[in-house]
């Protein structure tokens, strides 16, 4: 099998030995009650790639050159420029078979984070890059624009309701003449001492602070009381 290996449009010359790609995961586990250790899956993190690159100073049979011949400084100058110019590029591994059928590719969008360079003088003083690249995941902020020129459909009445805190769920407003007898007959179709001293409970605060003020009978009611009948 052969591959080649592009950072951003430039060919290495001479395949690295190893590739190590690092698939970082986010995924955090933590204790529950009862069940134990539980494993909360989050979005992967970012691949992490590291490799070793050998660059020739000379043309060797087995080095692969695009558009001809090109000296050790020549990359170096490139890579020098994808590690400050603080734009992600592509990395590219393209595998094929000894039949010359592609395999499958690699194609990430990486930042350059690191690479250091050492001279071998065993083999005409070619220069070995050690380089760490890292997964670069495109990303944007999203702009909120707040138009005050629209205005509202809607209106507030400013009429204040009867009644403090009216009541959700069913309810009567006390009519004169009314008694809490003959609004349960009336309205929930059951009179009995039980079904009065239900809707008592419902409105006990009300009531109560009506008949503190004025000493009457805890069941009294007056007009204008809106009365919770039901939850």
């Amino acid at each position: 099998m052969a591959y080649s290996v592009y950072l951003d449009k430039i060919l290495l010359p001479i395949t690295p030995s190893k590739l190590e790609l690092k698939i970082n995961n986010k995924n955090k586990t933590t204790e529950l009650i009862n069940i134990g250790e539980v494993n909360i899956l989050k979005t992967p993190g970012l691949t992490d790639i590291n490799f070793k690159a050998r660059i020739p100073h000379i043309k060797y049979p087995f080095a692969n050159y695009e558009n001809g011949f090109k000296n050790a400084k020549y990359f170096l100058d490139n890579i020098e420029k994808l590690k400050i110019n603080n734009t992600p590029f592509q990395f590219i591994v393209s595998r094929t078979s000894s039949r010359d059928t592609i395999l499958f590719h690699t194609n990430l969008k990486v930042s350059l984070e690191e690479y250091s360079v050492e001279k071998d003088a065993e083999n005409n003083s070619d220069l070995n890059f050690s380089i760490k690249l890292k997964q670069f995941r495109d990303y944007s902020s999203k702009k909120i624009v707040v138009n005050n020129t629209n205005k509202p459909t809607g209106s507030v009445a400013n009429k204040r309701p009867n009644g403090t805190n009216k009541p959700n769920g069913k309810t009567y407003t006390v009519k004169k003449g009314d008694s809490l007898w003959a609004i349960c007959k009336t309205q929930l179709g059951d009179g009995s001492k039980k079904t009065y001293d239900k809707v008592y409970q419902l409105n006990k605060e009300l009531m109560d602070s009506y008949n503190k003020k004025y000493g009457t009978s805890k069941y009294t009611i007056y007009p204008g009381q809106v009365l919770r009948l039901a939850k």
